[in-house]
């Protein structure tokens, strides 16, 4: 049996962020009123490949790195983690669940009888289910209920928003968790840990769109009455953008990145004709000069079919006319130079840099859109009720028994 024990003041909560180009572990202490970052550690990622693990050796290694960085500046070991998780495998959808209570006080155990008939729906054999959001409720004709107990009526209706991952994909983050020595509390979308960090309560009220662009993927949230709507997963991201630049630019890889932070953007319109940059070249050769301008015109290129494409599954959605909160724009390609102002062309909408919010601590070393999910991880880790095991058993296991326990 596990029991479920509220977390503490002075208790610790880890986060990792195993993303594409970079492993990021965060180490939050928990207090009375706010969370407290005291360990930030991070380590280039070999082992993964749009968010998926394809090498596990080399991510472990990855993690390791990481976690070890963090503990040094935390002045402590950590065991367990909330592990983020994205990638095109990753489904989510709405689905309803309805159940009488015949004029009875709606008790919790209802609540949870609602949501388990919400989430009896078919599913791949190959997915596996992740989060289970409640977005509303609804008690006879009362609808927009956010908690219904307490309440009396004749039926009780749900409608959730459910997310589902690729067991194989699940199977090798946690597995590559275990040989580094640490145990998965909790698997979690990557776009509902950076939500917490980055959007405010009322954006999520009035309607907003969270885009966070990573290395490998790009994940897509919309919000709106408070809960989570839509979700999508997008296997395109920086690194495409850095791959286009260094077969145009006929640059290795490692300076394309470099170039991309340096001088890149995302409209070539606002580079000034004139200015030239040298890129280096592959072998002994000697560096060429470039004009900025084509530059930028290859990322621009990259950028825009990656915003369109967001742009068309929002449209698709059936939300885009809730909306009224705007974008956030989160993650590493956020800090491309302009890519707010492109933002605001093909989607309409006012657009704004998301940057994590809501810790104390060490600000100064995670003040980068490349930081959110690391720290919306430690945010949804302490506000998220702790499992505290009464017997032993390999992970694998413990998760399995985890989801069913939550479920």
């Amino acid at each position: 049996m596990e029991e479920p024990v509220l977390r503490e003041p002075g208790e610790l909560v880890a986060g990792l962020d195993i993303g594409t180009t970079k492993v990021c572990a965060m180490i939050g202490e928990i207090f009375d009123d706010q969370i407290e970052i005291i360990g930030v550690g991070t380590a280039a990622a070999s082992g993964m490949k749009k968010g998926v693990v394809v090498n596990i050796e080399s991510t472990v290694k990855s993690i390791r790195q990481a976690v070890g960085a963090a503990s040094d500046m935390a002045g402590c070991d950590i065991q367990s983690v909330f592990v983020g998780i994205a990638g095109n495998h990753i489904k989510g959808f709405n689905s309803p669940g309805i159940i009488a209570i015949n004029n009875q006080e709606i008790r919790e155990k209802d609540i949870a009888a609602v949501i388990q008939a919400a989430q009896t729906v078919k599913i791949s054999d190959n997915q596996q289910i992740i989060h289970v959001l409640p977005q509303e409720y609804m008690v006879d004709d009362h609808t927009g209920i956010q908690n219904p107990l307490g309440m009396t009526g004749v039926r009780l209706v749900t409608n959730v928003h459910i997310v589902t991952a690729d067991n194989t994909a699940l199977h090798n983050l946690v597995t590559s968790c275990n040989r580094a020595e640490l145990n998965v509390a909790e698997i979690v979308l990557e776009s509902v840990a950076s939500s917490l960090t980055v959007l405010t309560k009322d954006e999520m009220e009035l309607g907003v769109v969270l885009i966070d662009i990573g290395g490998g993927t790009t994940d897509v949230a919309i919000f709106c009455n408070g809960t989570i709507k839509h979700t999508w997963e997008l296997a395109l991201g920086g690194n495409n953008l850095t791959s286009d630049l260094s077969v145009g630019l006929r640059t290795p890889l490692q300076e394309a990145e470099e170039l991309k932070y340096l001088y890149g953007g995302a409209l070539s319109a606002m580079i000034k004709e004139n200015h030239i940059i040298e890129v280096p070249t592959v072998g002994d050769r000697k560096p060429r000069k470039v004009s900025q301008r084509i530059m930028v015109e290859i990322l621009e290129a990259r950028m825009e079919e990656i915003l369109q494409m967001v742009n068309k599954n929002i449209c698709g959605s059936g939300y885009r006319n809730r909306i009224n909160a705007g974008i956030v724009i989160t993650g590493g390609t956020a800090l491309l130079a302009n890519v707010v102002e492109m933002a605001e062309q093909i989607f309409d909408l006012p657009v704004r840099i998301g940057y994590p919010q809501g810790v104390n601590g060490r600000v100064e070393e995670i003040q980068s859109p490349r930081c959110t999910t690391g720290v919306g991880l430690v945010l949804y880790g302490s506000k998220t009720k702790t499992y505290v095991p009464k017997e032993s058993g390999d992970m694998v296991k413990r998760a399995k028994k985890w989801i069913k326990k939550f479920f």
